[in-house]
């Protein structure tokens, strides 16, 4: 394989070829399943961004700003023993905060979706159900 240096040439050379290059720039082998229009994509953006002196660092920032884990957000400060009620088509729902999750028709769940799906048949945020979050909570 001949060295590619310009981006225009990168559409007359192979799969094969394209695989090659990418090791070579990336040091590491290419994904297996990526088709050949997305390396040359790839390739392309790699070899641009290095001739012009790579990504800003403003880019960089924000880049890094999405690779933080961030935490679920919580339900408010729910405490073990405290109980939540949700009238639901004439139906008083009431569910019990446990130390590891809730209980509802005495049986334990995990999360109040669960039990939010249980009760409307529904995929429902559980805390938005029960009045948490959204425009109901204080």
């Amino acid at each position: 394989m001949t060295k590619i240096s310009d981006v225009t040439n990168l559409a007359a050379i192979g799969r094969s070829d394209l695989v090659t290059l990418w090791q070579q720039l990336f040091d590491q082998p290419a994904p297996a399943m990526l088709s050949q229009p997305f390396l040359r994509r790839f390739i392309a953006f790699e070899m641009q961004s290095r001739r012009h002196g790579g990504l800003s660092r403003q880019v960089k920032a924000t880049l890094g700003k999405g690779s933080e884990k961030k935490s679920r957000p919580q339900c408010p400060a729910l405490k073990a023993g405290g109980r939540l009620l949700r009238e639901w088509y004439g139906v008083t729902h009431v569910v019990d905060v446990a130390r590891d999750g809730f209980t509802w028709n005495g049986r334990p769940y995990r999360s109040l979706s669960a039990i939010a799906r249980e009760i409307t048949g529904a995929h429902w945020s559980g805390p938005r159900f029960f009045g948490l979050t959204g425009k109901g909570a204080k």
